[in-house]
């Protein structure tokens, strides 16, 4: 039997683009000999469909998609992701096609409800097993969470530690005990850092622990903040990878099986997590920023680390051409600041404005100082800088169509070190869960493909430049620390008290804890951004605004 993985980049929504994707991914894993098409979850409507599995016209117009596309699906078994509305329940279903007609369905059984999966808020869980035969094999079909079990990954073992048997899923046994001779997988698995480790380990694990090879079929692509990464692969009966497929590409590949085991195949090499992670975050901005149609992007280029990757980011996630960089000085602005934004702009081939705010925070603090006569020069002055250039950049974003990029990193908006209707203004946020030590790595890591940012952007100190002399550390702890505490109680819900035993300042956790709990109102109203933590500030972090509770050391 010959397995054609194809590893699609869907679009929610286009049920036509999608079902045509399918077709072609058919017709040419047919031309290469395969036997079946296996595709990712959901993949007739895209993932994850949200409240849009409440309507009853869009459950509707899957299904009929799924009828088209069998009865264009030709010499080829078909097995593709819908959701399936029977009786006035809703199932996240996989069917095969062949034939003209669809001639086999499994009903998902295990419902992700974790992290940013809200499943059990649409579907239904289904019961039964389902095995069919293609090509002299028994092919059991199973959906994404089957394999992890019941419990998800909030039970998944550290990356690249062993895992001798999967989470209480019961899905691949009763497969097995239907007579499956290999398990095919539909995915729809977001990244996050060291997702492809554990992935591994917990799909190995099933393979072994049930005695047959698997198929792991993952969708790649970006959808609002979650990016896939596809890297799907294939696993014998003895847990080990025997192929894959590279990360944040669509791709298409054949996984051959003889005597019942997966030929070996080529195996896509490892990547570091910088690598890993800057890709993430091109397919971010280009699929949202493609997807939803927008021409083009625009940014604030300040001379700093952030923006200055942020630009990266763009230029190569969309080309030059459709990136506008625009340098917007104060009074406060560093020549140094001037010169290397300026330098970065042609390093990359953006197009590069000027737009001096001096006059127009003159005409604002002007207009202001009847009202605020007798009153010292405060954070107010900073903050009106940094709205000055927030509205400049949305003016052009309506002028021109382009969407605005923050710059704003996930340290920042944990700690609310961001101006509302400023710097915090647009449309996507590039960073907004890369944490500020991370963006130096990521620097360093883009200069090694080319050296395009200037080496004093990543070596000077970070400052605002909203005031004289001023630096993020003189209001924040130093980033190393900052960002550990962050992690460890925001990705790990670790206690504060624990975060002290582990030898960091009892000062510096109560700032961090208690910038956290007050600027939730300001991250509420943030842009939607790449998700590449197992916990970013979006989906998965669901606190409240108005909240007295402060946890005691």
């Amino acid at each position: 039997m010959k397995v054609a993985i194809a590893q699609l980049n869907c679009t929610l929504g286009d049920l036509a683009g999608n079902a045509a994707r399918i077709l072609d991914a058919a017709r040419r894993a047919r031309d290469l000999g395969a036997d079946v098409l296996l595709t990712p979850e959901l993949s007739i409507c895209g993932y994850p469909p949200e409240d849009l599995l409440l309507r009853d016209a869009f459950v509707a117009a899957c299904e009929r998609t799924v009828a088209e596309l069998a009865a264009q699906v030709e010499g080829i078994a078909v097995v593709v992701g819908h959701p399936q509305g029977r009786r006035g329940q809703l199932y996240n279903a996989a069917s095969v096609l062949s034939g003209g007609r669809v001639v086999a369905t499994y009903r998902k059984r295990d419902l992700p409800n974790y992290t940013v999966f809200d499943e059990a808020r649409y579907f239904e869980s289904g019961t039964e097993p389902c095995v069919v035969e293609i090509a002299g094999m028994r092919v059991g079909l199973l959906v994404c969470e089957d394999v992890w079990g019941p419990l998800g990954e909030t039970t998944a073992h550290p990356a690249g530690t062993a895992v001798d048997a999967p989470h209480g899923a019961m899905a691949p046994r009763l497969a097995r005990e239907a007579g499956a001779e290999v398990l095919l997988v539909l995915n729809a698995s977001p990244y996050h850092l060291d997702k492809h480790a554990t992935r591994h380990d917990v799909v190995s694990a099933c393979a072994r622990g049930n005695g047959v090879p698997l198929v792991f079929c993952n969708l790649v692509g970006g959808q609002d903040e979650l990016v896939f990464d596809g890297a799907s692969f294939v696993v014998d009966a003895g847990g080990r990878v025997t192929q894959q497929l590279p990360a944040f590409e669509e791709a298409l590949a054949v996984a051959e099986f003889a005597n019942g085991a997966p030929v070996p195949a080529t195996i896509a090499p490892d990547e570091s997590t910088e690598a890993l992670v800057y890709r993430a975050l091109c397919l971010g901005v280009r699929d949202y920023v493609t997807k939803n149609g927008f021409p083009g992007v625009l940014l604030g280029l300040s001379g700093g680390i952030d923006s200055a990757i942020v630009l990266c980011i763009a230029a190569d996630a969309l080309g030059a051409d459709r990136v506008r960089a625009v340098m917007m000085p104060s009074q406060y602005t560093a020549q140094m600041s001037l010169d290397d934004a300026a330098s970065i702009a042609h390093n990359l081939g953006v197009r590069y404005t000027v737009l001096p705010i001096e006059p127009t925070f003159a005409s604002f603090t002007n207009t202001l100082a009847e009202e605020f006569a007798g009153r010292a020069i405060d954070t107010t002055e900073e903050n009106l800088q940094s709205r000055i250039r927030g509205t400049l950049l949305m003016a052009m974003s309506n002028k021109y169509g382009s969407i605005v990029l923050t710059t704003g990193n996930k340290s920042e908006m944990a700690t609310g070190y961001a101006t509302l209707y400023g710097d915090m203004a647009g449309g996507f946020a590039v960073l907004k869960d890369i944490a500020k030590t991370l963006v130096y790595r990521l620097s360093n890591y883009r200069n090694t493909l080319g050296p395009v940012i200037p080496e004093r952007i990543i070596t000077r100190p970070p400052s605002a430049e909203l005031r004289p002399d001023q630096k993020d550390q003189d209001s924040l702890p130093p980033y190393d620390a900052l960002d550990a505490i962050m992690a460890m109680y925001v990705e790990h819900d670790m206690a504060p008290a624990d975060i002290v035993a582990r030898g960091y300042e009892r000062a510096d956790v109560e700032k961090v804890v208690r910038l956290l709990t007050i600027n939730e109102y300001k991250r509420r109203q943030s842009p939607v951004g790449v998700r590449i933590t197992p916990r970013g500030f979006g989906k998965d972090w669901r606190y409240p605004i108005t909240n007295r509770y402060r946890e005691k050391f």
